[in-house]
């Protein structure tokens, strides 16, 4: 277990500043779903197993917001001790799964919380040979496939990446996770999946949108996915037109789509938070299509703390773009939103 230990296990349990859209792979395994007998010792001994490790993960947890709270930055002989606690609270769990793997190498389930495991500490190369081994010992569960394109994916080798969530697609296609991993993948790395598809960055994004539409059609009440459906279009470019009125029919359709997009995740949104955060993705497109009046009253929406410097930003842009509008009384020009 490395020194990175305590800021790997911190950025797990913190509160990250929320978004309306996280463009993070998720990280669900999508552990293959068995009917197993209760009574048998293996069964019983992997649901201790899966028992101990959750305790542990959680008691990590609670140490880790417990100092979090104070705000006061960490000595390093304190980050060192918490550093040594962790470490000895993860030990039994580590000596539980050898422990299990060493009677029983063939479980798969096993072998996958394991490598979930060890990743979430920074272990990575340890999650990975786990997840290879599950790969070999069965080759038609798709959730190894799924985590080691999420490694590659996070380590550099996306092209791996790509083929290995097809994989895991093709072994599962219901399974709405895998289809949304290989779509963030494919908005992130846009370079290597041009490469890798031999496509244009355009038609990348075509590509990204056709796999959130696909992934939402499995799992239609997922707000995360239908967001970031909607975020897809801020990388859509209008067709390249001669025409002026052409050209802005064609961006006012693209703000149009955008619009019901996120209009669409909105209604799947779970609290008041994700829904504020959806106004600024309204704001930021209604400014851009110059309908000003519509974006002051999506900004008004807004109250709460974690939003209001980006609202800040918009307010400046919206009055940087209406006064010269009303100045001219012309219309102002349409441009594609820059993403968040």
């Amino acid at each position: 277990m490395n020194d990175l230990l305590i800021g790997l296990l911190s950025a797990l349990v913190a509160t990250n500043p929320p978004g309306a859209v996280s463009n993070l792979v998720q990280q669900k395994t999508g552990l293959r779903v068995t009917i197993a007998d209760v009574n048998d010792p293996v069964e019983q001994a992997y649901q201790k197993l899966m028992a101990d490790d959750d305790a542990a993960q959680a008691e990590v947890d609670g140490w880790i917001k417990e100092r979090n709270k104070s705000g006061v930055p960490q000595m390093d002989v304190e980050k060192a001790t918490l550093n040594g606690r962790i470490k000895r609270r993860f030990q039994p769990v580590i000596k539980g799964y050898e422990d299990f793997l060493t009677a029983h190498p063939n479980h798969a389930n096993a072998r996958i919380a394991y490598g979930s495991f060890l990743n979430d500490i920074g272990e990575e190369d340890s999650a990975e040979a786990q997840w290879k081994r599950v790969s070999e010992i069965d080759p038609k569960n798709p959730a190894p496939w799924n985590n080691l394109a999420n490694h590659y994916g996070h380590n550099g080798d996306v092209k791996k990446a790509f083929d290995y969530y097809a994989k895991a697609m093709e072994l599962e296609p219901a399974e709405p996770v895998y289809v949304q991993n290989l779509a963030t993948t494919t908005f992130l790395f846009r370079q290597d999946a041009m490469e890798y598809y031999k496509i244009t960055e355009q038609q990348v994004f075509a590509r990204a949108m056709e796999l959130y539409r696909k992934a939402l059609s499995l799992d239609p009440e997922n707000f995360s996915l239908a967001a970031e459906l909607a975020q897809t279009y801020y990388g859509i470019k209008p067709p390249k037109l001669d025409d002026t009125n052409a050209i802005r029919a064609a961006e006012m359709k693209l703000g149009d789509e955008a619009l019901a997009a996120w209009k669409a995740a909105q209604k799947l949104s779970n609290n008041e938070l994700e829904r504020e955060g959806i106004h600024l993705h309204f704001a930021r497109w209604q400014i851009n299509l110059g309908r000003y009046a519509e974006a002051r009253t999506s900004l008004a929406s807004i109250t709460n703390e974690p939003w209001v410097a980006t609202k800040k930003t918009l307010i400046r842009k919206l009055e940087g773009r209406d006064a010269p509008a009303a100045a001219t009384n012309a219309p102002p020009p349409l441009t594609v939103p820059p993403a968040p």
